[in-house]
């Protein structure tokens, strides 16, 4: 009897501890958290109005999300779900960045073109970067020198130093730009054009533009091929890119720069986040209000998971080890 409690309660343990996807539905104002393991919606939590961004911090004590009509970030318990505060983030905030000192939150502001940089520590704002307008993507370098902020109508990336809060330098992309991302090793960063149809590839070092990646799929017109959020695996193998409503993610390689495959997913697919392997990715799909699972090893997309109305951001939270 002790034996078969003993296993019941390892069992328990083992549940309980699972990994997680954490998913932001924009127009349930929820979140919905995703057992890596069973591949199950395991909890539901509300937060504010028309949630969107949303980042762990690098220790995974909390997690902030950007609830963009609230005109607030919450800072909110994983572990119970709640809301622990708010910290002001400027008027609707749509994506952000957390700075590698686990301090400093850098929050794109749509509506102000502004970006709003927030201690978390004392939840006070220390300054205000005026930036293009309707920013939109943030990225921030390895080293904490350096964050990005695009700008979806100004059509640029704007290079912000991070020790004097200020623009050195902006360069141009193509029309819409909406995602960015540094290298793992920070020599390059990637900046996707939504409308523009394209990724633009920056040398870190001189800021001039290495490459450009297209993207073209056999009975789907280009004006539906929208690349919006994307995510690099750490091997350097795979760049995985959400096309919007194309219904699918672009597998390409960062070496050459060359899409190598397609996969459908659901519809008008948005962001992405691995597991801790990266054997899975989970992406969200906005219209089917569903989360599609990419076996990374196949390039197949094996599942649908049900969430909530219109998926934007998600996050992953290691809970295991």
């Amino acid at each position: 009897m002790r034996l078969i409690t003993l296993l019941t309660l390892s069992l328990l343990s083992t549940s309980v501890l699972a990994d997680e996807i954490w998913v932001t539905n924009e127009k349930d104002d929820t979140v919905s958290i995703i057992d890596v393991e069973t591949e199950e919606v395991i909890r539901t939590i509300e937060v504010g109005e028309r949630p969107r961004g949303i980042i762990f911090a690098h220790d995974y004590s909390v997690v902030f999300v950007c609830a963009s009509d609230s005109d607030t970030v919450q800072v909110i318990d994983p572990k119970t779900g709640k809301v622990l505060h708010e910290l002001p983030s400027g008027e609707d905030p749509e994506q952000f960045v957390l700075h590698p000192n686990n301090k400093l939150l850098y929050i794109a502001n749509e509506d102000d073109a502004i970006t709003t940089v927030v201690d978390v520590e004392s939840r006070k704002v220390i300054a205000q970067i005026d930036v293009g307008i309707e920013p939109e993507g943030m990225a921030v370098s390895p080293d904490g020198k350096t964050v990005i902020t695009t700008s979806e109508t100004t059509n640029m990336a704007h290079w912000i130093d991070t020790e004097t809060q200020k623009i050195v330098a902006n360069s141009l992309v193509d029309q819409r730009p909406r995602h960015a991302e540094f290298a793992h090793d920070g020599s390059e960063l990637w900046v996707s054009a939504e409308i523009g149809g394209t990724i633009t590839v920056f040398d870190t070092e001189t800021k001039k533009e290495k490459a450009k990646i297209s993207f073209e799929i056999s009975g789907i017109h280009r004006d539906k091929i929208q690349p919006v959020g994307f995510e690099k695996t750490k091997d350097g193998k795979y760049v995985f890119v959400a096309l919007g409503p194309s219904n699918h993610v672009a597998v390409v390689d960062p070496k050459t720069y060359t899409v190598l495959d397609y996969i459908l997913v659901g519809r008008r697919v948005w962001h992405m986040a691995f597991n801790a392997d990266e054997t899975k990715l989970f992406t969200t799909n906005g219209v089917s209000g569903d989360v599609t699972i990419i076996d990374v090893d196949s390039l197949k997309a094996t599942k649908s998971i049900k969430v909530g109305r219109f998926p934007w951001g998600a996050a992953f939270r290691p809970t295991s080890g």
